[in-house]
């Protein structure tokens, strides 16, 4: 007896322990297997099943989630209709396309692209293309307005010349003639202002009635080459007339409006802090210098920004105007640069005595002239010793 409760628990524990086997058994099957237990007293057939299908339903739903079971209670949805739980096609599509791509290209092994890699690596050559036609843009554009500035300078000179009828205007607005301010006709025309320039001028006639706008009876015959003589003839004696209007009190008028605006340019002196300059020759005698320009506050000397313009003769302008225009206004001269430029070298000024200031002011020659004499003399002290 024992050994059979014993066996009978052991049966037991090991029934515990083995997972439960789940039924495949359909209503159907389970209906059909109640008929054949005809001598059987109980409920009946139809009851049983019901009480099966009942309970298999409810052990479904008890493991559902909420959202997921029949009842609305607890749902978040209420008595309206529940979404789909069915795929769509779109998402069974797109599974099915994913499962047919092969494994090195969605784990992305090396030398193959995932399509993420392939869509980043399309975006950025389609940006490098965009950037590229953007850049090729820009610069067709920059070359037509070079293009359109170049034409509006050519018909603007030609539509001065032409409309205006004036060449002391047409000659004042080409490009690089900032410098120069207008001479009125009345100065011109006087021959007392225009005394000794007939022998500086070649066809000197010629350049006056160009000057002055007044019709040539031989300007048709003349050729090309002779029609440009006479026009460099012309800007000539407007340059030399112009040096001389410039010193007078309606020329320094006329230029104290271009020096107001810095139409000459800035002191590049970094202590000037920007101080207008004036233009000034080195001669007053033509095809000797090139204009420069005079700053008020340091008193240097300086090249013009512009090509064009640094080559303009300085002989326009004379060695008198600047210095005579801040004679004239003294409330125009500006205060002297109250800081100075010290050269250090590793935050140590450097001595007086080096040779960086002697080469800056006797220059290399001197000093070696001056080394050669110490050297001769220590020579000379040598051999009276011996």
């Amino acid at each position: 007896m024992n050994h059979g409760i014993k066996g009978g628990v052991e049966e037991d524990e090991a029934s515990i322990d083995r997972p439960m086997r789940r039924t495949t058994e359909t209503p159907a099957d389970t209906m059909a297997r109640l008929s054949l237990n005809e001598g059987d007293t109980g409920p009946s057939v139809e009851a049983q099943a019901s009480e099966i299908n009942s309970s298999r339903t409810a052990d479904s739903l008890e493991a559902l989630p909420p959202n997921a079971r029949g009842d609305t209670q607890g749902s978040p949805y209420g008595n309206a209709q529940r979404p789909e739980t069915e795929p769509s096609v779109e998402t069974s599509q797109a599974l099915q396309s994913a499962n047919n791509i092969p494994h090195n290209r969605r784990v992305g092994h090396a030398g193959h692209f995932g399509p993420k890699e392939k869509q980043a690596e399309i975006s950025k050559e389609t940006k490098q293309r965009l950037k590229e036609e953007e850049m090729l843009k820009e610069q067709q554009i920059i070359k037509e307005e070079y293009v359109e500035e170049d034409e509006d300078e050519e018909s603007s000179e030609i539509s001065a010349s032409d409309e205006d009828g004036s060449w002391i205007t047409w000659f004042c607005s080409l490009r690089g003639n900032e410098f120069f301010c207008e001479v009125d006709e009345d100065y011109i025309q006087d021959d007392f202002n225009l005394t000794g320039l007939n022998g500086l001028v070649p066809h000197y006639d010629y350049a006056l009635d160009m000057v002055l706008d007044v019709e040539m009876p031989m300007e048709d015959s003349l050729t090309e080459e002779q029609q440009e003589i006479v026009e460099s003839a012309a800007e000539m004696l407007y340059g030399l007339i112009h040096a001389r209007y410039i010193v007078t009190n309606r020329g320094m008028h006329a230029m104290y409006e271009k020096y107001r605006t810095a139409s000459f340019g800035r002191c590049p002196h970094v202590f000037c802090q920007g101080q207008p300059v004036l233009p000034v020759g080195l001669s007053d005698l033509p095809r000797n210098y090139t204009v420069n320009v005079f700053c008020p506050r340091c008193h240097g000397l300086f090249f013009p920004k512009s090509t064009r313009q640094a080559n303009i003769d300085g002989a326009y302008f004379g060695t008198t105007f600047p210095h005579l225009y801040l004679m004239t206004h003294p409330d125009m001269v500006p205060l002297k640069p109250n800081q100075n430029y010290v050269p250090r070298v590793y935050g140590f000024k450097i001595h007086n005595s080096s040779l960086y200031y002697k080469y800056h002011n006797e220059g290399p020659q001197q000093s070696q002239i001056e080394g050669n004499h110490r050297s001769s003399r220590k020579s000379k002290n040598r051999h009276s010793r011996k």
